[in-house]
C-alpha cells in the first residue's frame, strides 16, 4: 500500500442515470483490412466461416456483448451506393475506394452480408447513409428495402435477393462528417439537409427509426447549435425531434499533429502523458456539446452520440498508409478506460459511442495476421470485456474527498486516477484507472447504503506502457485476478499499481433509490 490514500464515497443505494449499453458500440468501415481480411474472408477461405464471415472474430466479439455495429463508414459511407452491394456477387459492380488507399472494392460484402454479420454477433445494426454523394430517394429506398414488410418495390427486390422477412434496423445515420469528407457543407446547409433526409426515412410497421444527424468535429459547438435550432427554440421546453433524434460528434485522441501523430509502440513518458491529456479532454467535449443542447432541449429528449473515438497513430512501418493499421498497447487500453469513465458520467445525455474501429484499423479490438491467420485480442479489447457489466446499469456517483492526484503536463493538469461505478442486477461494478506511469495509488471507498459480498477484482497492466500483443505473444497484456484489495465493514480499499486498470465487482445488499 502507498502512503497517499485517495478517499471516496459511493452511495450504492442511490441510482443515477442509466448507462446505455450502446456507449460500448463498435464501428466497421470498408477501410484497410477491417471488412476484407477481417470480418469477411469469403466462403472459399480455409479459415472457419459462415457465408464468408470469420467465425473466431464473431466468437471474440460476442464475448464483449457488443451492442451495435456502425457500417459502412466513415468517409466510405458517402461514396457507397447500397444497390451496388446486393444481388449475385459476380454481378455486383466494382468501385474504387477513393478515401482509403484507392483500392478496388468488389462489393462482395454488402447489405445482406452485413445483416448476417449482425445476426451472428447478436448485435443491432447502425447504418450510416450516403448524404454526401447520394440522394434522398436512395436512402429512403434503403430503409424500405431493409425494414418494410408486405408488397412494395424495395420489399419485392429484397425477397428476390433471398430475404423474405424484413430486418429490424433502428439506428440510421443521416450522413457522416458532412463538414468534411461527407460533402464539405456548412452547418446551416447541412441542418436543412438533415431535416430533408430525416423526413423521407420512414417507419415501416413496428420498426421505429432512431435517426442520428451528422454532428460536429471536436469542439465545434456552433455546428451543434445549428442542428438544435432546427428542432426547437432557445429555452423551449419541447422539441420536434421527428427529423432526427440524436446528434453525433467525432473526437480522436492524437498526441502529436495530424501530419505526425507518433508511433503506436515507440513513445516516451512525455508522449504518454500528452496522450492521456487529450483523452481526458473528452469530458470537456461532451460537456460543451451537452450544454449547447441543454439550451434548446432542457429535458434531454435528443441524444448525443460519439460515433467515432479512439487513438490515431502513424501507420505501422511497411503497411499501406491508406489502411490505417496500427498496433495497440497498454497506453491505448488506458485511453479506453478513461473514456468509459467519462461516458458513465454523461449517461444523462450520451446515448451511444462507437470506437474506431473494430478490426485491424486504428484502435482495434482485434488484429488478424494475414500470414499466420492468427487472431490477436488487443489490450483495448480487454478493457471492453472487463467493463461490460456497466452496460445498461444504473450509474453511481463517485465523490472524492480532497480531490484526485494530479500531474502538470505542459499547460494542462491531468488527474492521474479515474473512477466510475454502476449497479445492475444486484451487483456493483467499480472501474479504476491509475494513469501515473511510475507511482502506485490506493483508493479507499466508503460504501454507503449497502454492503458488498462475493467481491472479485481483475487487473490489466504490463511491465511497460509500450507492451502489446502479437501472434507470437498473444497475452503480453491480458487481465488476471487482482488480490490487491480488501473490504472491512463499509470500506473498500483498492491498490492500483502504476499504469493499471482495475475492476472490482460484488453483490450488494440493501434497497435502491433513484436519484
Amino acid at each position: 500500500m502507498t502512503d497517499n490514500v485517495i478517499a471516496a464515497v459511493v452511495n450504492v443505494d442511490i441510482e443515477g442515470p442509466r448507462i446505455s449499453r450502446h456507449v460500448y458500440g463498435h464501428f466497421a468501415e470498408h477501410l484497410g483490412r477491417c471488412i476484407y481480411g477481417g470480418f469477411y474472408v469469403g466462403e472459399d477461405s480455409d479459415i472457419p466461416n459462415e457465408g464468408g464471415i470469420r467465425l473466431d472474430v464473431v466468437e471474440a466479439l460476442r464475448a464483449l456483448d457488443i451492442p451495435n455495429l456502425r457500417w459502412p463508414g466513415g468517409c466510405f459511407a458517402d461514396e457507397y451506393h447500397w444497390m451496388d452491394g446486393i444481388g449475385p456477387k459476380d454481378e455486383r459492380p466494382v468501385m474504387v475506394n477513393t478515401h482509403w488507399g484507392g483500392v478496388e472494392e468488389n462489393n462482395h460484402f454488402g447489405t445482406h452480408e452485413f445483416m448476417a454479420l449482425c445476426e451472428l454477433l447478436g448485435t443491432e445494426p447502425y447504418i450510416s447513409g450516403n448524404v454526401g454523394s447520394g440522394t434522398v430517394r436512395e436512402m429512403s429506398e434503403w430503409v424500405e428495402y431493409l425494414t418494410r414488410d408486405g408488397d412494395s418495390p424495395m420489399a419485392r427486390l429484397r425477397k428476390a435477393n433471398g430475404r423474405q422477412e424484413p430486418w429490424k434496423v433502428r439506428f440510421w445515420g443521416l450522413g457522416n462528417e458532412t463538414w468534411g469528407c461527407g460533402g464539405n457543407m456548412t452547418a446551416e446547409h447541412y441542418a436543412q439537409e438533415a431535416r430533408r433526409y430525416g423526413t423521407y426515412c420512414r417507419d415501416y410497421g413496428d420498426n421505429k427509426l432512431y435517426k442520428i444527424a451528422a454532428g460536429a468535429s471536436d469542439f465545434n459547438y456552433d455546428w451543434t447549435e445549428q442542428l438544435m435550432k432546427q428542432l426547437g427554440h432557445l429555452g423551449c421546453q419541447r422539441v420536434n425531434s421527428s427529423f432526427y433524434h440524436a446528434l453525433s460528434v467525432h473526437y480522436y485522441t492524437i498526441a502529436g499533429t495530424w501530419a505526425n501523430k507518433g508511433s503506436a509502440t515507440v513513445f516516451d513518458t512525455d508522449e504518454y502523458y500528452a496522450t492521456m491529456v487529450k483523452a481526458a479532454r473528452t469530458d470537456e467535449l461532451l460537456t460543451g456539446h451537452s450544454n449547447v443542447m441543454d439550451c434548446y432541449d432542457p429535458h434531454k429528449t435528443v441524444g448525443l452520440v460519439l460515433d467515432e473515438w479512439g487513438t490515431w497513430w502513424d501507420v505501422e512501418p511497411g503497411t499501406n498508409p491508406g489502411f490505417l493499421y496500427q498496433q495497440n498497447t497498454l497506453r491505448d487500453a488506458l485511453v479506453a478506460s478513461v473514456h468509459f469513465d467519462i461516458f458513465h458520467r454523461h449517461a444523462d445525455r450520451l446515448v451511444m459511442a462507437n470506437i474506431a474501429q473494430t478490426l485491424n484499423v486504428l484502435q482495434a479490438m482485434i488484429l488478424t495476421d494475414p500470414d499466420s491467420k492468427a487472431l490477436v485480442l488487443t489490450p483495448t479489447y480487454h478493457v471492453f470485456q472487463m467493463n461490460k457489466g456497466h452496460q445498461d446499469a444504473a450509474s453511481l456517483r463517485v465523490d472524492v474527498r480532497g480531490g484526485l492526484p494530479t500531474r502538470e503536463v505542459g499547460d494542462a493538469t491531468l488527474e492521474t486516477v479515474s473512477v466510475s461505478a454502476s449497479r445492475k442486477d444486484g451487483r456493483v461494478l467499480l472501474s479504476l484507472s491509475n494513469l501515473d506511469a511510475d507511482a502506485a495509488a490506493d483508493v479507499e471507498i466508503e460504501l454507503r447504503g449497502g454492503a458488498l459480498s462475493e467481491v472479485e477484482s481483475r487487473i490489466l497492466t504490463a511491465g511497460a506502457l509500450q507492451d502489446h500483443n502479437t501472434p507470437e505473444s498473444p497475452e503480453s497484456v491480458a487481465p488476471r485476478a487482482h488480490n490487491g484489495f480488501s473490504i472491512e465493514g463499509d470500506t473498500l480499499r483498492v491498490h492500483l499499481p502504476a499504469h493499471s486498470f482495475v475492476t472490482v465487482t460484488g453483490t450488494v445488499s440493501g434497497s435502491t433509490r433513484g436519484r
